[in-house]
C-alpha cells in the first residue's frame, strides 16, 4: 500500500509540473524536481541497515523506505541579480512514517559575475556532494556511503552564505562561506529509539577546484551543538552528579553547547570512460563531550561502457579518540565506569559494495547494488543491534532515479 502511495504521489507531482509549465507561461519561473523509487532487504533480522538519521531501517524483508525519496524545486528571478528558490523533499529520515522537509529556502543576490550572496536556508557544505547527496540521479552509488556521510549531524543552516568563482586558465574555482544557525531532529538509537531537537548555531567555508575531468574539494565546519533531549546521556550525567562526578558529567552533557569540528577533502573523476570518486574526513570535538572523535573515508571506482556502468567501493570509519578524561576514581564505581568509557569509544565499520549504473532512459536510471557491510564496534552504523553484534550484513537493493 505505502509503495502504491509513493508511485501514486510521483506521478502526481509530475503530471502537476507538466501543467504548470504549461499555463503559466512565465521565463521567470522554473520548477523541477528528482527522485528515487528503490527497495532494498537484508539477510538479516538481528539488525538494521539503515541511512544517518533514520529511525527506520532494513532487515530481512523487502521495504521501499530505506532510499526512496521525493523532491520538488521551485526557482523565481526577480531581476537580474535578485532569484529566489524553495526546495522540499519527502523522505523517511527520523520518523517511522514518510515525512516533508524545507531543505532549501533562499534569496540570492548576484553581487557582479563571479559573487553572490544567499540568505535563508541552505545545506551545508561539509561533504564533497552535500549539494546533491539526496539526488540518486545525480551520483553513481545508490546512497552515500554511511561510514562518511553519517559522521557531521547537521544536514541544513539557516543563515547567510557568500559564493565567489573564478577562473584560472582551465581551471576554476569556487568559494563558499557561510554563517547561520542549524535547527533540526536527531535520531539516538537507544533501546526503542528516541528523537531529540537541536539547535546548532554554525559556521565553515569550502573551496572547490575543477580542471577537465577533475574537482577537488575541501570543506571545513564547526557547529556549536546543544540538544537537552537525549534521555540516556541526561540519566547518565544526573546519575554521576548526585555522586560527586559534576565535572564529568558537564563534560559529558549536550544540554550546553558544545563545538565540534568536521574537515572533508574529496576527489572526483570522470575521465575516458573511468568515474573515482574518493573522500576523507575526520570529526573533533574542541570542548569535551561524549561523542567520539572520528577519522572516516571511502573510494569508489567504475568504468562506464556505453550507458551502463558498474562499480565498486570500500568505506571505513574508526575511533580516533575522546575528548573527555575519565577520572580514575571512578574505577571505584565498576558499573558506571564501564558505561562511561563504553560511551565515549565510538562505534566503527567497513563496508565493500558492488553496483551497477544503466542510464535507460532520458533523465532516468536504474540502479542494483549489494552491500557487505561488517561492523567492529558497537555494532557499526547498524541500528538496533543485539550487546557485542559483530556479524556481518548483506544489503541488496534496486533502484530507479530521476530527475523532471
Amino acid at each position: 500500500m505505502k509503495k502504491q502511495l509513493l508511485v501514486a504521489s510521483v506521478l502526481a507531482a509530475v503530471g502537476l509540473m507538466q501543467a504548470q509549465a504549461a499555463t503559466l507561461g512565465d521565463d521567470k519561473l522554473s520548477i523541477s524536481g528528482f527522485g528515487t523509487l528503490g527497495v532494498a532487504k537484508s539477510n538479516t533480522d538481528d539488525a538494521q541497515f539503515a541511512r544517518y538519521n533514520q529511525a527506520v531501517g532494513v532487515a530481512d524483508s523487502p521495504r521501499i523506505g530505506l532510499d526512496s525519496n521525493l523532491g520538488l524545486q521551485a526557482s523565481y528571478q526577480f531581476s537580474n541579480q535578485l532569484s529566489g528558490t524553495v526546495q522540499v523533499l519527502t523522505r523517511k529520515n527520523t520518523s517511522p512514517q514518510f515525512t516533508t522537509d524545507l531543505t532549501w529556502a533562499f534569496l540570492k543576490y548576484k553581487i557582479n559575475d563571479e559573487t553572490s550572496v544567499r540568505l535563508g536556508r541552505v545545506v551545508l557544505p561539509a561533504f564533497l556532494i552535500s549539494d546533491y547527496q539526496n539526488v540518486g540521479y545525480a551520483n553513481t552509488m545508490m546512497r552515500p556511503p554511511i561510514e562518511m556521510y553519517g559522521q557531521a549531524p547537521i544536514e541544513n543552516v539557516d543563515g547567510i552564505d557568500v559564493n565567489w568563482q573564478h577562473g584560472f586558465g582551465d581551471t576554476n574555482v569556487t568559494v563558499q562561506a557561510f554563517v547561520g544557525k542549524s535547527r533540526g531532529k536527531l535520531f539516538i538509537p537507544t533501546g526503542g529509539g528516541i528523537v531529540a531537537k537541536h539547535q546548532s548555531p554554525a559556521a565553515g567555508f569550502s573551496i572547490s577546484a575543477e580542471r577537465g575531468p577533475f574537482t577537488v574539494r575541501f570543506g571545513h565546519v564547526q557547529g556549536k551543538i546543544q540538544s537537552d533531549g537525549i534521555v540516556p546521556i541526561n540519566t547518565l550525567t544526573s546519575t554521576l552528579s548526585g555522586i560527586g562526578f559534576t565535572q564529568l558529567a558537564d563534560d559529558l552533557t549536550l544540554k550546553e553547547r558544545k563545538r565540534i569540528a568536521f574537515t572533508s577533502l574529496g576527489l572526483t573523476m570522470d575521465w575516458n570512460n573511468i568515474v573515482l570518486q574518493s573522500e576523507y574526513a575526520q570529526r573533533r570535538a574542541k570542548q569535551a563531550v561524549y561523542i567520539p572523535d572520528t577519522n572516516a573515508w571511502y573510494v569508489m571506482g567504475g568504468y562506464r561502457i556505453g550507458k551502463v556502468l558498474p562499480y565498486f567501493a570500500h568505506a571505513q570509519y574508526k575511533d580516533a579518540g575522546s575528548s573527555v578524561n575519565v577520572p580514575a576514581a571512578l574505577a571505584a564505581v565498576p558499573p558506571l565506569n564501564a558505561t562511561v568509557r563504553g560511551l565515549l569509544l565510538s562505534p566503527e565499520q567497513s563496508s565493500n559494495l558492488v553496483g551497477v549504473r544503466w542510464d535507460f532512459a532520458k533523465s532516468m536510471a536504474l540502479k542494483v547494488q549489494v552491500d557487505r557491510v561488517k561492523p567492529k564496534t558497537k555494532g557499526g552504523s547498524l541500528i538496533f543491534t543485539p550487546t557485542s553484534f559483530k556479524d556481518s550484513v548483506t544489503v541488496v537493493g534496486a533502484a530507479v532515479d530521476f530527475v523532471f
